[in-house]
C-alpha cells in the first residue's frame, strides 16, 4: 500500500527524533493537539500510538521493527505538524489529511499494533501507567523536527 502524500518527508525527521531520544517531546505535542477535541476512534488510535512510543522509549517494549517504529513516529509527527498536505489552520478540513495518515499507519502496521495490544493486555495496570505515562514537561517539539526536509 502506497504511503500518503507527504508522509515520507517525515521519515528522516522521525529517525532523528528516535535517535536523539526525543519521543517524550513528541508525546507531549500529541497530547496537546488532541486535548479537548472530539476525535472519536482517532483519539483512541492516537493514544495507542502514543503509548507505543513511550513504552519503546522507556525500553519496556522493543518487539517492533525499526521500520514500524519509524512509521509510527513519522505518522505522529505528521499529525502534530501544522505544515503538511492540508495546513491545520484551515478550519474544518485541516485535520483531514492528519486523520488519513494516522488511518494509513494503523492499517499498514496492524499486525505490529496487534502485538503491542497483546503485550499491553499482559501487563499490570500499575505497570502500564508508569510505562506509558507522558511526561508533564519537556522541551517543545519545534525547529528541526517540524521543518520539512
Amino acid at each position: 500500500m502506497k504511503a500518503p502524500f507527504g508522509f515520507t518527508q517525515f521519515l528522516p525527521l522521525a529517525e532523528r527524533l528516535v535517535a536523539r531520544g526525543r519521543l517524550p517531546a513528541l508525546a507531549i505535542a500529541v497530547a496537546r493537539k488532541v486535548r479537548g477535541k472530539r476525535l472519536g476512534q482517532v483519539k483512541e488510535d492516537v493514544a495507542l500510538l502514543q503509548a507505543l512510543c513511550m513504552a519503546y522509549w522507556r525500553g519496556e517494549y522493543r518487539a517492533i521493527s525499526a521500520k514500524a517504529i519509524l512509521s509510527v513516529v513519522a505518522g505522529l509527527l505528521y499529525f502534530v505538524s501544522p505544515i503538511d498536505a492540508i495546513p491545520d489552520w484551515l478550519l474544518g478540513v485541516g485535520m483531514l489529511d492528519d486523520i488519513a495518515v494516522l488511518g494509513w499507519v494503523m492499517k499498514v502496521l496492524q499486525s505490529e499494533l496487534d502485538a503491542f495490544r497483546a503485550w499491553r493486555g499482559q501487563q499490570q495496570p500499575e505497570t502500564l501507567s508508569v510505562v506509558e505515562r507522558v511526561p508533564e514537561q519537556s522541551v517543545p517539539l519545534e525547529g528541526e523536527y517540524l521543518r520539512r526536509p
